[in-house]
């Protein structure tokens, strides 16, 4: 397995998780996880964690994507699959603290067993995958063991908030 010199614990809010923040009390904790698409996506498709493992759900994230585009490592890891299943072509790699990620539909351009760094191109998004409203969509996973992971948890941009300006009366 892949080391990484950064040690990772759970986010403060328990749904994800970070690495710690340092010693500088303003510092804001980086995100577990960095997009895997460049520019950050529009998501086509949020998590619907299944309520028992084998119950209906989205067990992942939908983002919209352009045929041909790369998909990046969202973190530093190990390939462990990079092949079909059922038909798909589909890319899991696997991360420090037992997170895996997995990425399709993907042309691979990386193999099993290669060791991969956050950001490389991993291969390129494929059209074609079922449900996706746009020309193409990038279904991105994360499991933690046997648990599936809303992935947007990770990249630190689920409970940000934005002010927007208001335009009424006090």
């Amino acid at each position: 397995m892949f080391e990484s010199p950064d040690p990772v614990v759970p986010s403060p809010s328990g749904d994800g998780w970070v690495l710690p923040a340092a010693a500088d009390p303003w510092a804001v904790p980086q995100p577990r996880l960095s997009w895997p698409l460049s520019p950050d996506p529009v998501v086509a498709k949020y998590f619907d964690a299944p309520e028992t493992p084998y119950g209906p759900g989205h067990r992942g994230v939908d983002l919209a994507a352009v045929p041909g585009q790369d998909v990046l490592a969202a973190d530093a890891g190990v390939v462990v699959f990079a092949g079909l299943v059922a038909g798909r072509p589909v890319i899991s790699v696997d991360h420090d603290g037992g997170l895996r990620t997995t990425y399709e539909p993907v042309a691979p351009k990386v193999a099993a067993g290669e060791q991969v760094f956050r950001g490389q191109v991993l291969g390129t998004v494929l059209a074609g995958h079922p449900g996706c409203a746009v020309a193409a969509c990038l279904h991105w996973g994360v499991r933690r063991g046997e648990e599936y992971v809303d992935p947007l948890s990770l990249t630190g941009e689920v409970g940000a908030y934005r002010l927007k300006p208001w335009g009424g009366e006090p």
